[in-house]
């Protein structure tokens, strides 16, 4: 224990002796280090982000989308789901609290909304009053629309707060009337500002009633619609899924072809995007990490000059009574604490530039440093500092006393 401590305060001694070229010699390691932390928890902050808006969307929630196999396509079919798949669903599916289909305008996924000479372009889409609690959706002003609404067929609509922002719409906008689709459509409620999600403004939207959307849409293109479900509990998740799953297969007269549909959950999606985030940390981390290696080599280097500029002093101390391997621990301890002091110095500044590039990209998420990264960080520098230390320790260990004494 004497020894080992004797030997970290001579290798801080040694470093604090030679500070400017200590800082060199880390260089490589602190570059190495800062990358990693840098790309690291910038890539993590996106992940904790996406994982915390995901579980605004429940764990009880299920959504059904059309989905057309690469072979059906190649032949011209295009899959839908369809008013009659969702009645079907909904009368013969127990334990869901809501059911709501969402139909989108046939002129595209973003759509014109005009107002006083102003117009922006949003996602606009029909639904029912049970949008409201499966898009888990709070109201500013007003109020969301209604079963009597979709009835009607009213020409009312609820709005994001971006689209009120761009059409310069008074702060709160009920009662004035927007232009969509040659219609003009009053405003019955602003929903709560959610944010951005994934580079996506959540409040570009304007949500009227369904059979809104569809006497818009006309009858000349089939509806394709989304349709998104809220359980009553999550014990029956996968029965349910099954039985939506049999249904859809019946209705659509599938049977040795594959789903053209998807029924997803939540974690499915972001089990997924975690999936790709994963693999991206650790491919993006493994190329950075190469300018570990070469900060490595750096710190070998330098260990091999100071054992030549040191022999004398290594001759003194094998002369009164020092063992190979009390030679060979004080260089290898100070080859690790140059290595670890890079590898705190790349923490800090990793976690800055990480910090930094998330707050100069518009509506990105703030960086996060998980610890498993500091502590890959650390054992990683520990390895090298070991890795390259250890031919430099050996080198003066195995010097003869007799030949460092006469070194000159």
């Amino acid at each position: 224990m004497f020894s080992l401590i004797e030997s970290f305060r001579s290798a801080l001694q040694s470093v604090k002796a030679h500070g400017f070229r200590s800082f060199l010699t880390t260089l490589g390691i602190i570059i190495g280090v800062a990358s990693t932390i840098a790309v690291v928890s910038v890539i993590q902050g996106l992940s904790y982000s996406i994982n915390q808006q995901f579980e605004g969307f429940g764990s009880n929630s299920i959504s059904i989308r059309s989905y057309t196999p690469r072979n059906e396509r190649l032949k011209g079919k295009i899959a839908r789901i369809t008013p009659d798949d969702v009645e079907v669903i909904s009368k013969q599916v127990e334990g869901v609290q809501f059911i709501t289909p969402i139909l989108g305008s046939n002129v595209g996924s973003t759509s014109s909304i005009k107002f006083a000479g102003n117009e922006t372009f949003g996602q606009v889409s029909g639904s029912t009053y049970n949008y409201q609690s499966v898009q888990n959706i709070d109201m500013k002003y007003g109020r969301f629309l209604s079963y009597s609404d979709n009835l009607s067929r009213r020409k009312v609509v609820v709005i994001g707060e971006k689209v009120r922002t761009e059409l310069a719409l008074p702060k709160n906008p009920v009662g004035e009337f927007i232009q969509f689709a040659g219609e003009w459509l009053k405003i019955i409620g602003l929903a709560e500002e959610k944010g951005a999600f994934l580079g996506f403004n959540q409040d570009n939207f304007m949500v009227m009633p369904y059979s809104t959307m569809q006497g818009l849409n006309g009858n000349l293109i089939e509806p394709d619609i989304f349709v998104q479900l809220q359980l009553k509990s999550l014990e029956n998740l996968d029965s349910i899924k099954e039985k939506i799953t049999r249904i859809l297969r019946k209705q659509h007269k599938l049977t040795t072809e594959d789903d053209d549909f998807k029924v997803e959950t939540p974690e499915q999606l972001t089990s997924g995007i975690s999936q790709v985030i994963d693999t991206l940390t650790i491919v993006l981390g493994g190329i950075v990490s190469i300018s570990l290696f070469v900060g490595g080599i750096g710190i070998m280097n330098i260990m091999l000059v100071s054992v030549t500029e040191r022999t004398r002093e290594i001759g003194i101390c094998k002369a009164i009574g020092a063992k190979r391997h009390h030679i060979l621990l004080q260089f290898l301890i100070e080859a690790i604490v140059l290595s670890l002091l890079g590898g705190i110095i790349g923490i800090i500044i990793g976690y800055g530039l990480g910090f930094l590039a998330a707050a100069t990209i518009p509506n990105f998420p703030p960086a996060t440093i998980p610890l498993w990264a500091i502590g890959i960080a650390f054992g990683f520098c520990a390895f090298v500092g070991i890795l390259f230390g250890i031919l430099p320790a050996a080198k003066a260990a195995n010097l003869d006393p007799i030949d460092a004494l006469r070194y000159e």
